[in-house]
């Protein structure tokens, strides 16, 4: 069995910083591009940020120049530097990865979700 397990969600003021991370677990043999979604009350879900397995980044406008998404091959974890935030920001954060275990199965899985807050 693989799943993601995240950390690092809180309440902060508008300008300051969290870090979020997101580790899997599992029998896994590789994971391929790992992401941040946010899903905001009232609104659908969207990605905030998305790194492949060879470091290849891209990021949702919105977030551009403020969260930085990296990850630790060796330790199966990506994360979100959340630098500047505003309020805007406040959301429900989702982790995804996209992992294939060592039996052969593969899965688009998501983590639990970890809120955000970010006060005026």
């Amino acid at each position: 069995q693989v799943q993601l397990v995240e950390s690092g969600g809180g309440l902060v003021q508008a300008g300051g910083s969290l870090r979020l991370s997101c580790a899997a677990s599992g029998n896994i043999l590789r994971i391929n591009a790992m992401g941040w979604y946010r899903q905001a009350p009232g609104k659908q879900r969207e990605l905030v940020a998305r790194i492949t397995s060879g470091g290849s980044t891209n990021y949702a406008d919105s977030v551009k120049g403020r969260f930085t998404i990296s990850r630790d091959n060796a330790k199966n974890t990506v994360y979100l530097q959340m630098n500047s935030l505003k309020p805007e920001d406040t959301a429900v954060y989702y982790c995804n990865a996209f992992i294939l275990t060592i039996k052969g199965a593969s899965y688009d899985l998501w983590g639990q979700g970890t809120q955000v807050t970010v006060s005026s």
